[in-house]
């Protein structure tokens, strides 16, 4: 090991040893700190966010949710599986038509604490 590599790898040492062992201890999984940014990857679409918002709203089929948002059944049918599959909508059956509706009320806080924040 070089000089210069010596002397990054001691830069990178932690001053506070027992503050950074601390952190550690309490980190998450990985796998969960993966599914976590895999979550806010699904709010990272417009189109989805406004289907959120029209779902913390109401329950709504996929053509009320087409004509509210100005786009094609196949459209939201698409943003409403990536939706589903991310837990954050859930849906029911009456006859032939689905109704969406927010899955439960972790996502409206998330929502809400989301647009607290972008509000500041």
């Amino acid at each position: 090991m070089s000089e210069q590599e010596k002397k990054n790898e001691s830069d990178f040492l932690a001053a506070h040893e027992d503050v950074v062992r601390k952190v550690l201890e309490d980190q998450p999984a990985e796998e969960y700190l993966y599914d976590l940014a895999e979550l806010f990857k699904v709010f990272g679409d417009t189109t989805r966010i406004r289907i959120l918002y029209a779902l913390f709203v109401s329950e709504l089929c996929v053509g009320d949710i087409a004509q509210l948002l100005n786009l094609s059944q196949p459209a939201v049918s698409h943003q409403l599986k990536i939706l589903k599959d991310a837990k954050l909508v859930k849906f029911r059956r009456e006859g032939k038509i689905i109704f969406y509706s927010l899955d439960d009320d972790h996502v409206r806080t998330i929502m809400s604490m989301g647009m607290e924040h972008v509000e500041e």
